[in-house]
Formats: C-alpha cells, sequence, structure tokens
C-alpha cells in the first residue's frame, strides 16, 4: 500500500519550534517532488512549502518564510518540516504530498498524487 504518514504535531507555545515528519512506505521518494500543506478551520488549503527531488529547489509561502524550513532524506524515504518562531496563525492540519516531478523542480500549486492523513498542529499560550 502506498502512503504518506506525518507525525510531529502537537500544541506549541508563540514562539516555539516543532518538526514534523513525512515518511513514505511501499514507494520511493527519489522520483517525487515534496510539498507541505496546512489547513485552518474556515480556510482554504495552503501550500506552505515544496522541494525537489534532489532538494536542489525549495520554495515557501511568504508567510513562513525565514521561519520553516524544508528538507529530505531519500536514503529514509522521509521529508520534514522544521518550524521556528510558531505563531497563533500557524495553527491548522499540516499535510504532506508526493508528486512526480523532473529534477529540481517543485511547485506548491501543481497537482500532487499521494496525500497523508494529516497532523495537527496547535500555536497557543
Amino acid at each position: 500500500q502506498l502512503q504518506l504518514v506525518e507525525s510531529g504535531g502537537g500544541l506549541v507555545q508563540p514562539g516555539g519550534s516543532l518538526r514534523l515528519s513525512c515518511a513514505a512506505s511501499g514507494f520511493s521518494l527519489d522520483s517525487y517532488a515534496i510539498g507541505w500543506f496546512r489547513q485552518a478551520p474556515g480556510k482554504e488549503r495552503e501550500g506552505v512549502a515544496c522541494i525537489s527531488r534532489e532538494s536542489g529547489r525549495t520554495a515557501y509561502a511568504d508567510s513562513v518564510k525565514g521561519r520553516f524550513t524544508i528538507s529530505r532524506s531519500n536514503a529514509r524515504s522521509t521529508a520534514y518540516l522544521q518550524m521556528n518562531s510558531l505563531k497563533p496563525e500557524d495553527t491548522a492540519v499540516y499535510y504532506c504530498a508526493a508528486a512526480l516531478a523532473r529534477a529540481n523542480y517543485c511547485e506548491t500549486s501543481t497537482e500532487y498524487t499521494y496525500w497523508g492523513q494529516g497532523t495537527q498542529v496547535t500555536v497557543s499560550p
């Protein structure tokens, strides 16, 4: 069964940090760009960050630039989202997704094939 599984969400105070993980099972991530997305209650899903197949390209939403870092380990079939200086407006369910892509390409606006089930991130005093 091909799937992505996120972990690492939780409750954190403003200014705190979390690291989300996205582990693939049943397939290798080598040929896939990875995207992280989030959806807050009552809001549309937002693309947060993406990383190309061999980490040659990364891209971030303006709202998280300088605070979030996306990375990946193809050997471990895992992608990560390091989130620092968290704000209450970062509260959302975070999803990772995988899309077949050419080298050095990623965009959160493209169609992603595989999606995880999501992990809740809550930033609150």
